[in-house]
């Protein structure tokens, strides 16, 4: 392989780590408060008893 094959392999690889390293800097956790805890699990349970109706 010639000098410039590497330095172009070299440059992509770095762009994908870099790119893979951006998305998981900027990633945010949800912070959830108590009360959407429940609506959401709520919710849930709500969901799961319509699927069991329909089957």
């Amino acid at each position: 392989m010639s000098i410039t094959a590497v330095i172009i392999m070299l440059l992509c690889l770095g762009l994908i780590a870099g790119g893979i390293l951006l998305l998981k800097k900027s990633a945010k956790k949800f912070h959830l408060t108590g009360q959407q805890l429940k609506d959401i699990k709520a919710r849930n349970q709500q969901l799961e008893k319509e699927e069991q109706e329909e089957k």
